[in-house]
């Protein structure tokens, strides 16, 4: 049977042969799986492909083994989730990031005075969130190994100065430059080194000095699927609530708390999961041994009775308590 493949996997297949580095293999080898017919025809094809990942992604492993702690590029994840702010110099991104954490970022008016990843953590009601600011996106390229930062990130920021004429050129530029490298995709890669517009969104950045929103309109109206932009003023405080909210939901968790049978729920340290995450889960993350022997459980909050037995696999929702029973 032919495999019939198509241009969009011919174009993966290219940028597989052009990658250099293993996590550029990986995020085309990915893209050639995710756009190959799926028939009888390409059966081979598919299991040579998931071969090749799973070989390459044991190389990435051991690389990271290596020189992960020498990567300056590359921040350790702490608090419930990472998100790495892009854009071009002066955007606005080191103003936000101070504004929203505790980074002792650098701000000035000349560019790239953000020379290396700055982490900051973000307060949201009982969690934190940690924000990195990053260098500047040029015409010219990124500086050092910046895709690294990118790719071990949850969820992605990008910036467009509404304060400048050449927003709508910045904007495409970011989207552009992401997808070339396999970044920004439609459907979600399984290793999570690529993102879709679920994992990312658009600042539009310091909107006070945007009349009557007249660049977020014409941003909008020239690119092509332009996805949804926030306006963002740190000036004015406008959306900084608004852009906290999206952060959280945009990040796909869920707060889970503990409760001893007999006794008041644990409200001051949630346990972070992933939506979707169910009680068998949450067990796991309080102790594997509670998980194997668990017998029974009961959840308030998204029970239809507070305090109603469930199974294992109930999937619990964001602020829900638990009471485990061995």
């Amino acid at each position: 049977m032919p495999a019939n493949l198509n241009p969009q996997y011919y174009e993966a297949e290219e940028a597989f042969r052009n990658a250099k580095s293993v996590m550029d293999k990986i995020a085309a080898l990915e893209e050639m799986l995710a756009v190959i017919p799926k028939h009888k025809g390409t059966d081979k094809i598919q299991a040579d492909i998931k071969k090749r990942i799973s070989r390459l992604k044991k190389e990435g492993e051991k690389e990271k083994g290596g020189n992960r702690q020498d990567d300056p590029y590359i921040i350790e994840k702490q608090g419930s989730g990472q998100v790495v702010l892009i854009g071009f110099p002066n955007c606005g991104k080191s103003s936000i990031v101070k504004k929203l954490s505790n980074a002792k970022v650098k701000i000035a008016s000349y560019p790239f005075t953000t020379p290396l990843p700055q982490p900051g953590m973000m307060p949201y009601e009982d969690i934190k969130i940690q924000l990195i600011d990053t260098p500047p996106i040029t015409d010219e390229g990124i500086p050092g190994p910046f895709l690294n930062t990118i790719r071990n990130a949850n969820m992605l920021l990008l910036f467009t100065d509404l304060g400048s004429e050449n927003c709508v050129d910045q904007l495409q530029s970011l989207l552009t430059f992401l997808r070339e490298k396999r970044l920004l995709r439609d459907e979600a890669a399984g290793s999570g080194i690529a993102f879709t517009e679920e994992n990312c969104q658009v600042i539009g950045s310091k909107s006070d000095l945007d009349s009557k929103n007249q660049r977020l309109a014409i941003t909008k109206e020239l690119i092509a699927d332009c996805p949804e932009i926030l306006p963002l003023s740190i000036k004015n405080n406008d959306n900084l609530v608004e852009l906290r909210e999206i952060i959280f939901r945009k990040l796909n968790i869920i707060r889970v708390y503990s409760k001893s049978p007999g006794k008041e729920a644990d409200m001051e340290k949630p346990f972070v999961l992933k939506k979707g995450s169910t009680v068998i889960n949450f067990a796991r993350e309080v102790h594997r041994d509670i998980a194997k022997n668990l017998k029974k459980a009961r959840v308030w909050g998204s029970a239809r009775i507070d305090g109603q037995a469930v199974s294992r696999n109930y999937k619990l929702k964001d602020k829900d308590v638990v009471e485990l029973n061995c």
